[in-house]
């Protein structure tokens, strides 16, 4: 068995051999892998936010002494801290340092609130919280520090305050719980020599999309996040010439790794973060940085197609750069489909969750294929079953339990061994809990949903 963070499920050895030798797993961290990319891609630029840009030079610097300010705070490797950060540069910073420093994010929504996020730290059993002071008029900090008078984890809160801005706990406070409090800017000492890591550790851990009222935890190794970006940036021929539009929460496993966030990086491209999906917002953006390559859900498309349509006949905004739409989500309408490809970009269906399993339409598939199917899985060594009630495998075109394991479909829940053996088999196989049928060529169509596997229910 490989060693992993204690509370998580090890690939059994067999697998951790196979996905070596077919070249999936390469042995290299994430922190690791953006040295690389700055090496090669130090003056262009990674990150756009408004105003603001951030070279490939500039974006490693700043994680190497947002690691080392870390430590100096008093974080240690292997400690859990919950990023809370909406898409701005400090989330990609933020997420990238802790990692170089040894620690594991635990990467939240900025929208959830106290009960969710005390939650969230007590099954993490998460030391520090990295967060803006407010967001939509909610106090942040202050529920920081009511999570943290409950203890005993929560003892280091890192707040992300606009120019301007002052907290009412910023400086370098202590409180009657002991709990510190630091302004993320705060964060920034001389590099160290870097932290010898292995890359099957867990490099970050993301929240299922189950339901349950208890959070459950996704641990994402360095060795299967780096392939799932790899492999989806590969399947979309993403280039340094490709402008990323991150306007999906930058937490979630579509937006940071499909091939998102990382994956644009990864090939040197540029990563432009918007804090909300709304067209009035995004389009004018697609037009200003040229983006080629987005992520939405249903909802979200067919506003954009809506409004892009009123834009180009009042001749005010040029989406014209766009090359590839992702879509992910539940429901797809036909109707909404069929407009895609004609008025924004080429559409790619999208199916992925934060246990791993990915399936994608492929660039050459026919219309119909894309229009009626989420695609195939992401990888070659990804195993997929269409099981009936009784366990046992059904025809390819009945529908049945979507069931999958592979090279980034992790072994377990963190933490969670009831959790974990509810969504489980015995033999690694992640039940998803979605209805599927398997066509001739391979493609899933998705036909409904059976539970919420994480509960249960």
């Amino acid at each position: 068995m490989t060693s992993m963070l204690d509370g998580c499920t090890p690939w059994p050895e067999a697998f951790v051999d196979r996905y070596w030798a077919a070249g999936h797993w390469r042995g290299n961290t994430l922190d690791n892998l953006l040295r690389g990319w700055a090496r090669h891609n130090g003056p262009r630029t990674a990150l756009v936010h408004g105003c603001t840009r951030i070279t490939y030079g500039q974006l490693n610097r700043r994680v190497d002494r947002m690691a080392a300010g870390f430590r100096l705070r008093g974080l240690r490797p292997g400690q859990r801290v919950v990023v809370q950060l909406p898409n701005v540069p400090e989330f990609v910073i933020t997420v990238f340092a802790l990692m170089r420093m040894g620690a594991v994010p635990v990467l939240c929504p900025v929208t959830h609130r106290a009960a969710e996020v005390s939650r969230l730290v007590r099954v993490s059993q998460a030391v520090g919280h990295v967060g803006p002071p407010t967001h939509q008029g909610f106090d942040l900090t202050a529920m920081a520090a009511e999570i943290a008078a409950q203890g005993p984890f929560l003892r280091r809160v890192f707040t992300l305050e606009a120019p301007g801005e002052a907290s009412p706990y910023g400086g370098f406070t202590i409180d009657a719980a002991g709990c510190h409090y630091y302004p993320l800017a705060s964060i920034d000492s001389p590099p160290e020599r870097p932290l010898p890591q292995s890359a099957d550790q867990v490099a970050f851990l993301l929240l299922s999309g189950g339901t349950d009222a208890e959070p459950v935890l996704v641990p994402r190794t360095h060795n299967d996040y780096a392939y799932q970006v790899r492999a989806a940036a590969d399947l979309v021929s993403l280039t340094e010439k490709d402008v990323y539009l991150a306007a999906l929460p930058a937490e979630s496993n579509f937006a940071l790794g499909c091939p998102g966030i990382v994956g644009t990086l990864s090939v040197g491209g540029v990563v432009v973060l918007a804090e909300d999906t709304d067209p009035a917002a995004c389009l004018p953006v697609v037009a200003r940085e040229r983006v080629t390559v987005t992520s939405l859900l249903p909802a979200a498309a067919g506003l954009w197609l809506d409004a892009a349509a009123d834009a180009a006949a009042a001749d005010r905004v040029d989406v014209s750069s766009l090359r590839l739409v992702q879509i992910g989500g539940e429901h797809l309408a036909r109707t909404t489909a069929e407009r895609v490809g004609p008025e924004l970009g080429r559409l790619q269906r999208v199916s992925g969750r934060a246990e791993g399993l990915f399936t994608v339409t492929r660039p050459a598939d026919p219309d119909e294929t894309v229009l009626t199917t989420r695609g195939r899985p992401l990888s070659p060594e990804d195993e997929i079953r269409v099981v009936g009630v009784d366990g046992g495998d059904v025809p390819d075109g009945e529908s049945g339990e979507l069931l999958a394991r592979g090279p980034g479909t992790p072994r377990g829940y963190y933490r969670a061994p009831d959790r974990t053996a509810r969504a489980f088999t015995t033999d690694g196989f992640f039940r998803t809990g979605d209805l599927a049928r398997r066509t001739p060529d391979g493609n899933l169509v998705v036909t409904g949903r059976l539970r919420d596997v994480a509960s249960g229910r």
